[in-house]
This record gives structure tokens, C-alpha cells and sequence, in this order.
């Protein structure tokens, strides 16, 4: 069997800046309060998982329509993310640097995943 075959999502930017997104979400998570462990933590890493997988689903879709579905999804996720960091600011769990640099991060992916999205009406 050959397993060079590479899946459409493999191919998407956004896909693979997703990944970096779920690493640094992990990373940043994992050194909250063990409380939160089922609660913040749990929620920030569920919607950063979001993110990835719901571009992959979507390329998986055979209509542009079911396409944009999903990476409607993926970009309502960043949005949950983002609004969990702003969270994790108000509760000083994060200074203020590294959230700047998490939103950055989230904001340049939303806007890439929004253009992806919208060229699924354009096709």
C-alpha cells in the first residue's frame, strides 16, 4: 500500500496553522489551575481541536455549500477561543504579552479561514 497520498486539509494553511494553534493552546492550558482542569481547560482545548478538524471535514464535503458549513464552524471556533483567552486575561492566568500574542495568532487564522469560506461561493 501507498501512504504518500496527501487529503485536500493537508494542503490548507489554515489547516496546518490550526495545529500550531491546538500546540500552543495545550501548552499555555496545561499550566492553569488544576480546577479549571474540567472546566476553561477543557472548553480551550475543545474549541482549538474545533478549529482543524472542522477544515478537514469540510474539505471532505462535496458541495460548496457543506463546505462552507464546516469552515463557518472552524471560524465560530477561533471566536469561542478567543473570547475563552479574554477570559483567561480577566482571571490573570495569562499575562498580558502572551495573550496579545494568542490573539494575534487566533486573529490572523479567523481571517484566513473567513477567506476560505467565502471562496466556497465564489467557485
Amino acid at each position: 500500500m501507498n501512504y504518500n497520498y496527501t487529503f485536500a486539509f493537508e494542503n490548507l494553511i489554515c489547516w496546518k496553522e490550526s495545529r500550531v494553534l491546538v500546540k500552543t493552546v495545550y501548552s499555555i492550558t496545561a499550566d492553569f489551575p488544576k480546577h479549571e482542569q474540567f472546566g476553561l481547560v477543557s472548553q480551550m482545548r475543545r474549541a482549538a481541536s474545533s478549529i482543524s478538524s472542522n477544515l478537514s471535514e469540510g474539505t471532505g464535503r462535496s458541495s460548496h455549500k457543506d463546505q462552507a458549513h464546516f469552515y463557518q464552524i472552524a471560524y465560530s471556533s477561533t471566536l469561542e477561543l478567543l473570547n475563552h483567552f479574554y477570559t483567561t486575561l480577566d482571571l490573570n492566568y495569562l499575562d498580558e504579552n502572551t495573550f496579545l500574542e494568542i490573539r494575534n495568532q487566533i486573529c490572523s487564522l479567523s481571517f484566513k479561514i473567513n477567506s476560505l469560506r467565502k471562496s466556497c461561493f465564489s467557485s
